[in-house]
């Protein structure tokens, strides 16, 4: 493990959002494009969690998000930020990283 500055630490835009809406992507066996609602915007962001989640189970949920992401377009759609999750060593489970109760929005993860 590297550690990282402080600095680095704090360029990074983590906020807490809720997924709005979750789609197939045609020929894609493990990405959603998932439509969040960030408060103050609403996003399109692509995630391998097709293996993971139903869409059902998805839609509803408050998630963390990396929002300041540089945008990059997967089977192509523009994906605008990353959620964040944790696996284990072999990927066989992945789970979400929530918030702890409900808070507005769009707050910022510090």
């Amino acid at each position: 493990m590297s550690l990282i500055k402080f600095e680095d630490w704090e360029k990074l835009d983590l906020r807490n959002a809720e997924i709005l809406e979750v789609n197939d992507i045609e020929g894609a066996d493990k990405l959603y494009k998932l439509n969040i609602d960030l408060g103050t915007e609403t996003r399109i962001l692509v995630a391998g969690l097709k293996k993971y989640y139903t869409k059902e189970e998805l839609i509803g949920r408050r998630v963390i998000v990396l929002t300041n992401l540089e945008a990059r377009k997967i089977r192509g759609i523009e994906s605008k930020g990353m959620i964040l999750a944790v696996s284990n060593a072999d990927d066989s489970q992945i789970k979400l990283i929530q918030t702890d109760g409900i808070i507005e929005l769009g707050n910022k993860v510090s």
